[in-house]
């Protein structure tokens, strides 16, 4: 089977005129199978963008790309939960939930899983499956050696699996924006401030070293996930599909990196260096991959005997 390489929902505030282009792009030049389409982070951000969806969509699909609609993570309010039950009646595409209330909606209709639905184990997934998942993209802390158990467990009930292999890791949500605060606001009068960052806004130790990247209400990493060199190990566990997560950078450079690799037009060394050459602004890691701290880079020597 060819692995399938997707593209993540865009999880920063873009303008729409930045997004649209990015879209065309990807439609026109991305060598990627799949792309996910939906405001995942804020629901305020969501009226800017939705009146593109369908058009980005169409387009997406002439290109032969598949297209599914990824829902917000975080339900607080009455209004959030009334944009999930409408989430929830998409007919057109495949669907990925990140927030446990759509499954209140969905009474057995087919659904993938996100990566911040915290499926850390079999058991859960198993449970999913039997309500409808076909499909899983695992959260981004789990180590290699749980997510092969995870990989089994859906070949087992038939649904894909799917691993984020490049861009900032998604750690956590908070119910308050620590982009408004930064900036003397407050959540509900935040003037859209998380546009000032486009790759996510820097947050540094006491110290002055580089750590994590605030993107609105989102806590991310700094490092981007790079598990290029852990690819054999990915192919081997059989995972199906390989995520992109859009950073500001150049991503159909990174997409046809990735597929080259993937198609074994290039060794994963080959693609390591190819990579290295983009001169991405933030340095790699794939501490998690190999159960220790995320913001680590192990050598894969190291890596294979940790699994």
């Amino acid at each position: 089977m060819k692995p399938n390489l997707t593209i993540g929902p865009i999880l920063f505030h873009w303008p729409a005129e930045k997004k649209l282009e990015f879209y065309a792009r990807i439609a026109e030049e991305a060598p990627v199978d799949t792309v996910y389409l939906g405001e995942v982070v804020c629901s305020k951000r969501s009226p800017f963008f939705e009146q593109y969806y369908e058009d980005v969509a169409e387009r997406l699909t002439r290109a032969g790309k598949k297209v599914v609609f990824s829902s917000l993570a975080e339900i607080m309010l009455k209004r959030e939960r009334n944009m999930m039950a409408g989430f929830c009646e998409i007919e057109d595409h495949e669907i990925e939930i990140n927030d446990a209330s759509a499954l209140w909606h969905l009474d057995g209709h087919k659904f993938r899983v996100g990566p911040l639905m915290n499926a850390y184990n079999e058991e859960t997934l198993r449970y999913l499956a039997g309500k409808g998942a076909t499909h899983f993209a695992m959260p981004t802390e789990l180590p290699g050696s749980s997510v092969a158990i995870m990989a089994s467990a859906a070949r087992d009930v038939g649904a894909g699996s799917e691993v984020q292999v490049f861009g900032r890791a998604q750690l956590a949500l908070s119910a308050r924006c620590y982009h408004a605060r930064a900036h003397g606001r407050i959540k509900d009068n935040c003037q859209f401030v998380c546009e000032l960052d486009p790759d996510g806004m820097p947050l540094r130790t006491l110290d002055g070293n580089d750590f994590l990247a605030i993107n609105g209400i989102q806590t991310l990493s700094h490092k981007y996930i790079n598990l290029m060199a852990e690819l054999p190990q990915l192919r081997e566990m059989g995972i199906t599909h390989f995520r992109l997560v859009p950073q500001d950078v150049d991503m159909v450079a990174v997409a046809k990196i990735w597929r080259a690799a993937l198609d074994g037009v290039i060794s994963p060394e080959e693609g390591q260096k190819r990579l290295d050459a983009l001169n991405l602004p933030a340095p790699f890691a794939n501490g998690f991959w190999h159960g220790q701290a995320g913001v680590k880079k192990v050598a894969v020597e190291r890596a294979l005997a940790s699994l």
